[in-house]
């Protein structure tokens, strides 16, 4: 059969943006595109997307993935932490904003938020380069992605509406957290910028929220009811607390 008729998949329009395609395809997929507007305007807007990413994370692309955030991890018992340099550049702050966030107890112990940032900026870092896979299940799936991820973590995860912040949900996915699992979801705004949130269980029941920073990310956590949130994105504090802000309004609103 001749290639010329074989219909294009939506992997093979992926595999020719990631310059993937094997050579005797491109081609018929150009072809396509030129056939298709509306499927060009598509690979077209994951190339922007793609140069977008590279241009603001290509730093950090390259890193191995963490140890501690390695599946495996879920399947053994809960880590023992070690804090070297990568703690020692996180510096917290009590969060400014409205008394109802920061006054909730006693601060967390800084065992507690250093492994919990540190876990969440690392899965941030990891996967906002992500331009194909950045979550498992989809944003598309809403009702089944806190359904699965409910059900796997054991506690009630709630993936909020931040569309008044303007960020739409990517989706999510499962990670090893400090004490178990733990929930992973992204956000993506209409310029690319992209903000997660990681959740995990805690044996602290409330806690201060509290700022970190490392390189040009930065993250807000906080405990309630013995789940720890963080909430990470770029360098801008002030956006970053709006955002954490919305987040906690719908988590307490929800009772999760």
């Amino acid at each position: 059969m001749n290639d010329r008729n074989i219909p294009i998949t939506e992997d093979e329009l992926h595999a020719y943006v990631d310059g993937e395609l094997p050579a005797e395809r491109r081609a018929d997929v150009e072809a396509w595109l030129a056939a298709h507007p509306d499927d060009a305007e598509r690979v077209q807007s994951w190339r922007d997307m793609a140069e977008m990413l590279h241009a603001r994370y290509d730093s950090v692309a390259q890193e191995p993935v963490p140890v501690r955030l390695e599946l495996e991890r879920l399947e053994r018992r809960p880590r023992q932490w070690l804090y070297g340099a990568a703690a020692a550049v996180l510096v917290a702050f009590v969060a400014g904003g409205t008394a109802g966030w920061i006054a909730h107890g006693a601060a967390n112990s800084p065992s507690t938020f250093q492994s919990f940032t540190a876990d969440a900026l690392d899965a941030h870092r990891l996967y906002v380069v992500e331009v194909r896979h950045p979550v498992e299940v989809g944003g598309n799936e809403r009702d089944h992605l806190q359904a699965w991820l409910t059900r796997r973590c054991g506690w009630t995860v709630f993936a909020p509406n931040l569309e008044a912040s303007g960020l739409k949900l990517v989706g999510g996915r499962l990670l090893p957290g400090p004490n178990g699992p733990a929930s992973f979801l992204m956000y993506e705004g209409a310029s690319g910028e992209r903000y997660t949130i990681y959740t995990a269980k805690t044996e602290n029941g409330a806690t201060q929220m509290r700022y970190a920073k490392t390189d040009k990310d930065g993250a807000l956590f906080w405990a309630e009811r013995g789940v720890g949130y963080v909430v990470s994105g770029g360098g801008d504090r002030d956006r970053l607390t709006k955002v954490a802000q919305a987040v906690y309004d719908q988590a307490e609103k929800n009772g999760t």
